[in-house]
This record gives C-alpha cells, structure tokens and sequence, in this order.
C-alpha cells in the first residue's frame, strides 16, 4: 500500500522520460485522471488512456518529446505531501518557472492549473509543479 500515490505518480514519469520511455503505466485513480487530462491540455504528454483490469484500471501515459529526442518535462515537485498540506489563497497561487511551468492545485471546482485558478478567482491545495 502506497502512502503518497500522486507522489509515486510523478515519480513514475520522472522516471520513465529520464530513460524515454515510449508509454508509462500507472494506478488509475480519479485524481490522476484529472491530472494527466490537465498534462494533456498543457501539451507536456501526447495522450493517456484507462485500461480496464480486474483492479482499480491501468492510465497509460505517452510522455512528448521534442524533435531531438529531449523530454519535454524537465522537472516535476511534489509540493503538498500527506504530512504536510501546502494551501494557498487566491492571491498566492504561485508563478513555476517565471510561468514556463504549471502548478497543479486541487480547489473547490475541481483540479485546476495555476492560470486557470487566478483566473476563477479560486486558491487551493497546491499538489505539485511541472515544468
């Protein structure tokens, strides 16, 4: 049993595009849909998809990569962890990477990216930073 699933998540990508992996399989839960469709629309994957098993289903991950075979995630943070929360209010919802990279955070509508959340006027708990 995993204590941090989303951390163990982020660590699976980190892993497979260091060593570029063409696919990346992982635990399906509702929250990491939410977040490979946000990784999606950002452009930082080529596509996910549910895979049904006789457990809790299988998201496959395709990670991008550029032209000259570089990953396009650089770098991804865990940033709120199961010991320790990290909230923010409207008007704290942090800029990653000078707004090269994204913020994910979980709010009251749903799990937002950091431009999508100053925009709704909404803060959060702020899950992890991808760049």
């Amino acid at each position: 049993m995993l204590t941090d699933p989303i951390a163990d998540m982020l660590t699976r990508i980190r892993n497979a595009v260091r060593i570029k992996n063409e696919r990346i399989d992982i635990p399906a839960s509702r929250m990491k849909v939410e977040i490979a469709k946000i990784l999606k629309e950002e452009g930082f994957i080529k596509s996910y998809k549910i895979l049904k098993d006789k457990k809790q289903g299988i998201l496959r991950l395709m990670p991008k990569y550029a032209p000259d075979g570089s990953p396009i995630i650089s770098g991804l943070k865990r940033v709120s962890t199961p010991g320790r929360r990290v909230y923010v209010g409207k008007d704290e919802v942090p800029w990653v990477m000078g707004g090269v990279g994204i913020a994910i955070l979980t709010t009251s509508k749903g799990i937002l990216t950091d431009k999508k959340c100053r925009k709704e006027g909404v803060g959060g708990e702020v899950i992890c930073y991808i760049w």
